[in-house]
């Protein structure tokens, strides 16, 4: 095995101090060029603006060590990928069904203290990954939850009941989160699925909201939010 050819090969100094000179000028000029893009952080962008970002990175690697590329065809792609991006935000603003076509649309994931079962198959997250969301902010169980709104940048949004106003709802919490084997009469519990209320007999008993019948039921909560 030769090693120097693995890690050197026919690379001279010339052409390292060229890759140099290469990296630094596309890291100036991405960073330049994402000025474009507004100020936002990873976590807010849309999918369309990942997808430029990527484009950006894409176009930007070839020219720091292809010896036979130059710089400013990567200029000249760069500054047409910003244009574009430019004129989309352009239409967006003009025209919310190019708006939607591009970013996607806010799904309601939470509703009267309740999941809607279609918007999370649309989100395309899992049950646990929307509870560790509400988690973050300090919800305890549904009950507290007036509404919860999966923005397109991936954020999660929650409007809250006033204290006085909290009602029963599913626990989100591990500990709390688990089926009950054996029911207390005059409580109530929630579909571990839905979150649906109800004053169950059976522990299998089935979710009358639920469409597949859901037949987990953990202990509803009603503590009330504490900021």
């Amino acid at each position: 095995m030769d090693w120097a050819s693995i890690f050197i090969h026919d690379t001279t100094w010339t052409f390292a101090a060229e890759i140099l000179i290469r990296v630094i000028v596309m890291f100036v000029l991405i960073i330049s060029f994402l000025r474009f893009t507004g100020k936002r952080g990873v976590r807010q962008l849309s999918i369309f603006e990942l997808t430029i970002i990527l484009s950006l990175g894409s176009i930007a690697g070839d020219p720091m060590f292809t010896e036979d590329l130059p710089i400013i065809q990567a200029v000249l792609i760069m500054s047409t990928v910003i244009l574009l991006y430019r004129l989309c935000t352009w239409g967006m603003m003009k025209y919310q069904p190019f708006e939607d076509l591009l970013e996607g649309k806010s799904l309601y994931i939470v509703e009267d203290g309740m999941l809607v079962h279609d918007k999370i198959a649309e989100g395309k997250m899992s049950h646990d990954e929307f509870f560790a969301e509400m988690r973050q902010q300090g919800v305890e169980h549904l009950g507290q939850v007036r509404t919860g709104l999966l923005e397109t940048d991936g954020n999660f949004s929650l409007l809250l009941y006033p204290p006085d106003d909290t009602g029963y709802g599913l626990p989100l919490f591990p500990k709390q989160y688990q089926a009950v084997e054996q029911i207390e009469s005059g409580t109530y519990y929630a579909c571990m699925y839905c979150g649906y209320l109800d004053f169950i007999s059976d522990a299998n008993q089935p979710c009358e909201r639920c469409e597949d019948n859901c037949r987990n039921w953990a202990k509803a909560l009603n503590t009330k939010l504490v900021r």
